[in-house]
């Protein structure tokens, strides 16, 4: 892969299916050694990007490159340095296990046996089964194994632990660590945001096929807006707090003696304005981040920031 930081850059990317929009004008930018989650429910334009990047579709309009290769003019480039995993992973019924990964082994051609037979056993894979008598976890073993197995410098993964149970989404999350360890790169899509606060180092949220946000998983932690409880002796007044920087909402309740406050930023003020109201107790909690997402769903459309 080309010596430079971005690994993959993508610019106005479109995909047009007849009068159907697959995605719009995506651009964001993939660094050496980070874990980019690409987040979305089912049908907003997680694997039609991927599919792009791939050079298994052509796009309407924009450009993606690959270790500063053109996904399309140089894809057979570009699947030589990939690591892929798709959405819908299939191969020939009758073939074992075993039989599929020799096979896509001599495509790569060849790969380290140690290596292969280390991530047959970390997954727990039975590489002796024919490929239909194989469940959806295990079929989802078998793309994990291939897309891992000739240690690329990029993986890109469609929905990497769908099907497995909860102990194997372990071992992934960390070979995952492992991968970013040694410096390499992950493109990840999901619609699980837990996954995503696990092992991801920025994220692009995508809705309706246009990006939404990109950014660092720490710093939509720091967009959150924290839901307070404070309980007073007497009943208090929602106007002390009111016009406090960052007081979004002030609801009274149970009299007056406890007043639920919305406050995006420092709660500094607020803490200071209780204490001297003598507050009686302070209760804080964040929304998760699947709270910021469903947020990002909701709101009126934003301009999608390019990265960071």
């Amino acid at each position: 892969m080309a010596a430079t930081d971005t690994v993959i850059e993508v610019r106005q990317l479109t995909k047009m299916y007849g009068r159907h929009l697959g995605v719009t004008n995506l651009t964001f930018d993939v660094h050496a050694g980070e874990v980019f989650g690409f987040l979305g429910p089912n049908g907003a334009g997680k694997t039609t990007t991927i599919r792009l990047l791939m050079g298994l579709l052509r796009p309407t309009s924009g450009s993606a490159r690959i270790g500063g290769l053109d996904c399309w003019r140089d894809s057979t480039r570009v699947k030589r340095l990939v690591g892929y995993l798709p959405g819908e992973w299939t191969f020939d019924a009758g073939m074992t296990g075993a039989q599929i990964l020799h096979y896509l082994g001599n495509l790569r051609g060849g790969v380290d046996r140690d290596e292969l037979h280390r991530l047959i056993e970390r997954l727990e894979f039975d590489p002796s089964k024919r490929f239909r008598e194989y469940s959806h976890g295990s079929k989802q073993k078998i793309g994990l194994i291939q897309a891992f197995m000739h240690r690329p410098s990029l993986l890109i993964l469609d929905e990497p632990t769908a099907g497995l149970d909860p102990l194997n989404q372990q071992e992934f999350y960390t070979m995952v660590e492992e991968v970013c360890a040694e410096g390499r790169t992950i493109f990840l899509s999901s619609h699980i945001l837990a996954e995503a606060e696990r092992t991801c180092d920025r994220v692009g949220i995508i809705r309706e096929g246009e990006l939404v946000t990109v950014d660092r998983i720490a710093n939509l932690r720091e967009i959150r807006s924290h839901t307070m409880t404070i309980s007073f002796g007497a009943p208090a007044s929602p106007d002390w707090f009111a016009r406090l920087p960052g007081v979004l909402e002030v609801r009274p309740e149970r009299g007056g003696l406890e007043l639920h406050l919305n406050v995006q930023g420092e709660l500094r003020e607020v803490i200071r304005v209780a204490a001297e109201h003598a507050a009686v107790n302070v209760a804080t909690s964040e929304p998760s981040l699947e709270e910021i997402f469903l947020r990002f769903y909701t709101q009126s459309r934003a301009p999608a920031a390019a990265g960071v």
